[in-house]
């Protein structure tokens, strides 16, 4: 299982050290509306998540995932880096999905406490240049709600290119939900490939998804009949 970093942060795999603040994180109303993540969210639900998701999907090479941490750097005389530590817990997580046939699906979520200081498309920049450079990817996918104007800048300054929306694309806790889809290519600069889209938000917040946007899927039940 590998560790990645730049001079400001360090992703590694997270583990039952990480409980407490994934369990906050995915606690946070804007976590829950725009992933799938089970609400109300327990401890048991993270310690789920570390060992029945993020370990196995390392063993099998089906999907890396790193907890986001922040770094402290002691610069010698010459400004040579000396020394680089963790300096404050999780700040998010970001993973490489579905791994398969030189291509994987990029996922990533901001813990409340870390959002709005460009962490995230730091970490996830860090992440595509590994899946190209070291898993010798060729194609990345980025899928989000409709809505989802922040997970969406961040995917837009790595040079993801949105080709449409996906109705009733995401399943989420019994509902499917109508979402973007990007691809980002091996060789696709990593820089922003189309103007920011007009019609986002201004203060580039996340914007509720409207009602009629969602699908309920039938019970089992109803299906059965």
């Amino acid at each position: 299982m590998l560790e990645l970093c730049d001079d400001r942060l360090l992703l590694t795999v997270p583990t039952e050290e990480d409980l407490d603040d994934i369990t906050a994180a995915c606690q946070d109303p804007e976590v829950a509306r725009w992933t799938t993540v089970p609400a109300p969210y327990t401890r048991e639900h993270a310690r789920g998540f570390v060992r029945d998701m993020v370990l196995p999907g390392w063993e099998q090479g089906t999907s890396e995932v790193w907890a986001l941490r922040g770094r402290a750097t002691t610069r010698t005389p010459g400004d040579a880096p000396a020394d680089l530590t963790p300096v404050r817990g999780m700040l998010g997580m970001v993973g490489l999905h579905g791994i398969a046939d030189g291509e994987a699906e990029l996922g990533y979520w901001t813990a409340p406490w870390a959002r709005g200081q460009g962490l995230m498309t730091r970490a996830a920049a860090i992440v595509v240049e590994h899946a190209f450079a070291d898993l010798d990817l060729v194609r990345l996918t980025w899928h989000a709600y409709v809505g989802n104007w922040p997970s969406r800048r961040v995917a837009w300054r790595l040079g993801f290119q949105v080709e449409g929306t996906l109705r009733a694309h995401g399943l989420q806790r019994g509902e499917r939900i109508d979402s973007w889809a990007a691809t980002l290519l091996r060789d696709d600069p990593r820089q922003p490939a189309e103007p920011w889209p007009a019609e986002a938000p201004a203060d580039g917040r996340a914007v509720p998804i409207a009602a009629s946007r969602r699908y309920p899927v039938p019970s089992r039940e109803r299906m059965a009949r």
